[in-house]
């Protein structure tokens, strides 16, 4: 190998070994907390994508079109979720998820693997998960905020605008007998 080729095989070992760093105006604290932040609101998103689809594709019963609709149209906003938040951490200078271990271990939606769930049992449950999401999504707006990060604040708000909604549906989807709208 010529001189040339020596210098060239340092330079992208050398940057083989650096770090993914994004210039940012936020500080190293700021970055680290609300990369860990966001990292684990993409593994709840994920998480909750799952488990919304695994209902859509195991729901049953008389309303069965109705709800697996629902539950598609849920799905696919969360799965939209999805892109927009890594980026924004690496935005930041963070890193983000990396496989399917990564999202097990800092997901806090917990998994339902049950061999059949009845169809209002699941419309009961991702609508507690999906108020739990709200309440963390709020969590890390509230971070944001500390730390002076309006552009992911602004995609937070968003983000729990439609998880408000995801969880209006699901209740108002289940709902039984009662026709008074109280």
């Amino acid at each position: 190998m010529d001189e040339k080729g020596i210098e060239n095989s340092a330079v992208a070992k050398q940057h083989q070994r650096a770090p993914l760093l994004t210039p940012t105006d936020l500080k190293h604290e700021a970055t680290r907390d609300i990369s860990a932040a966001m990292n684990a609101v993409l593994a709840d998103t994920f998480a909750l994508y799952l488990k919304t689809k695994n209902f859509h594709w195991h729901m049953s019963g008389p309303h069965f079109r109705d709800y697996h609709l629902l539950l598609d149209e849920q799905a696919d906003q969360l799965f939209a979720m999805t892109d927009p938040i890594a980026e924004r951490v690496r935005k930041l200078g963070g890193s983000t998820l990396r496989s399917i271990g990564h999202i097990a271990r800092a997901q806090r939606v917990l998994d339902n693997d049950a061999e059949f769930v009845q169809p209002l049992d699941m419309l009961a449950e991702l609508q507690d998960d999906n108020k739990d999401f709200a309440a963390r999504l709020r969590q890390a707006h509230e971070l944001c905020e500390e730390h002076r990060d309006i552009a992911t604040a602004s995609l937070i708000e968003g983000w729990i605008d439609e998880t408000e909604r995801r969880s209006w549906f699901l209740f108002e989807a289940s709902r039984q007998g009662d026709t008074t709208g109280h």
